[in-house]
Formats: C-alpha cells, structure tokens, sequence
C-alpha cells in the first residue's frame, strides 16, 4: 500500500521555515532560492490540506496545528538523520553500536579506556549518549546501556561490572593543614550532594554510629562531575565513587578527609536486550567491558 508521506524536500523547508519564520533564512540555509522555500511549504499546505503558517503582512507565524506539525516532523527528521548516519557508518564492515551511559561513568571511567577497545576493534564505532534513567530500548535508539543500579531491567540481559565505593573528598585548602578528620569533624563542614543520591551522607555517618547530625543540610548537584568541580572549588567535603576521583587524588588536587568509605549495595551493569544477544559487535564490546572491568578491580584490590 502506497505510504501517505510528503515529499522529504517539503518537510525539510517547512522544519527550517517553522525554526527560522522566515522563507529567507530557511533560504540560505538550504542553498536554496527564497522562493523554492516558498513553493515547498504551500505544496506541503496543499498536500496536507491545513495552513501551517500564518501570513501576515509579509511576517509568518505558525497556525495551531503547525507548531505541532513542526514539532513533530523536526523529531521525526532528527531520526531519519541519525539512522542514516548509522547505516553509512556500516560501510567499514563493523557497524556501529548506540550505547546510553551514565554522564560521569562516561567520562571519568569509558572514554578514558575507549582507546584500547578500538585498538582491538577498529572499525567498530562507539556512540554515546548519556542516559540516567532505565528505559525501554524498544522506545530508543540504542543499543546497549551503562546502568548503575539492581540488575533489574525487563527483557535484557544485564552483566555485572563492579560495585561502587563511596568516599569524601575535598579540596587540601580546606583542612587548613589537618590531615584526617574523624567522622563527626566532618559534619562541622558544608557537606555536598548528588541530587540522585540524596541519602548518601546520611548512610556514610549511620555506618560511622553517627545519627545525630543535620547530614540533608548543604548544596545539592545534579552531576558527580559538578561535585568533583564543586569540592575542587573548596565549596565543601563531598561524597563520591572513589574512581571518579582517582585521578584529583593522584596529583594532589583533592584529598580524602577521612579514610572510611560507604560500600553502596547497588553496581554499575551493562545492559542490552534480549534480542540483541547474538550481536558481534555487542558481544565485542560486552567482553572487552568486562575485561576492563576485571583489570579495574584487581587493581583496586
């Protein structure tokens, strides 16, 4: 059956047209005459038998149903872009795979190793997006996942990297001199929060006997990443994956105030669908993942 689709010109004028609500603009940025613009959006409006824009002394503005229109299509362009981007990048004969990942994992742990999987994999690219949340992959683009968190995630395979140990930090400047603090001389200083983690600190001092201090009080961010920045800055102590940190550790840019950590009951997972499993470049990169990952823990051990 014969697909009610327009034409992939009139859809790109009409999305640049709604982005810009000039003909003009959308012009030069199509390598295009003001008037072909024009043409393609009225024989989209002829097509779909609505108006798209408003046309008022010579200023456009979008109709109702054009701003959604536009919304959608802009989506819609967006996928049809990135798929074909995918698809080419099949032309190396390794194919490419969308990996979602968590923001800091990505890049204070992946990226950092990522040079030694293409050393093995060369014409295997890597995509990464990050993702903070469990999702559907039916409902995405990708592939697999980095996942901190239960290894529960419905029809998926998950393999378990390693755990996590959750330390202090802060800038040498604050301690003024002091070298390790004990764990109520902690609370005398501004505690700092991963917003996803609000309990965090509450446990680190339950595990320390602690339980009568105001641990919720401090500043709140939404990164690990702006929390490593944060007690660089000498904002406060905060509480973070000992990984994410080693290297501030190692030049001296943060110190550990107290050398107890929290042990969290939660892991980092890789995560891929079920159908997914018999994937050659999935299953390259499953195995150099847990291989880094073991390399990791030994080193830590």
């Amino acid at each position: 059956m014969r697909r009610r689709i327009p034409s992939i010109e009139a859809l790109i004028a009409f999305e640049a047209a709604a982005r810009h609500l000039s003909f003009t603009r959308s012009a030069d940025e199509l390598a295009l005459t003001q008037s072909a613009v024009g043409r393609q959006v009225a024989s989209l409006e002829e097509y779909l038998g609505v108006p798209l824009f408003n046309r008022v002394k010579k200023r456009l503005s979008l109709t109702e149903i054009g701003e959604v229109y536009a919304r959608q299509v802009r989506g819609n362009l967006d996928r049809i872009e990135r798929d074909t981007l995918a698809a080419m990048a099949h032309r190396n004969a390794g194919g490419t795979l969308e990996l979602a990942v968590i923001p800091t994992f990505a890049t204070r742990w992946l990226i950092p190793r990522l040079p030694g999987f293409y050393e093995e994999h060369e014409h295997i690219t890597v995509n990464l997006t990050t993702r903070a949340e469990p999702f559907l992959f039916t409902d995405t683009p990708f592939d697999a996942a980095i996942h901190f968190g239960d290894p529960i995630w419905p029809g998926s395979i998950t393999k378990y990297l390693f755990g996590e140990d959750m330390t202090p930090v802060c800038s040498p400047r604050l301690l003024k001199g002091r070298t390790l603090l004990e764990p109520r001389e902690v609370a005398e200083f501004t505690l700092l929060h991963q917003s996803a983690r609000p309990d965090a600190w509450r446990h680190w001092f339950t595990q320390a006997g602690i339980d009568d201090v105001d641990c919720m009080r401090g500043q709140r961010y939404e990164l690990f990443s702006m929390l490593v920045e944060a007690a660089r800055a000498g904002l406060g102590i905060a509480l973070v994956p000992r990984f994410f940190v080693s290297h501030e550790v190692a030049t001296g840019e943060l110190v550990l105030p107290s050398g107890m950590s929290l042990r969290s009951e939660k892991g980092y997972y890789l995560v891929y669908p079920e159908s997914r499993e018999n994937s050659p470049q999935l299953q390259a990169l499953a195995l150099w993942l847990l291989a880094e990952a073991n390399r990791y823990v030994e080193r830590e051990e």
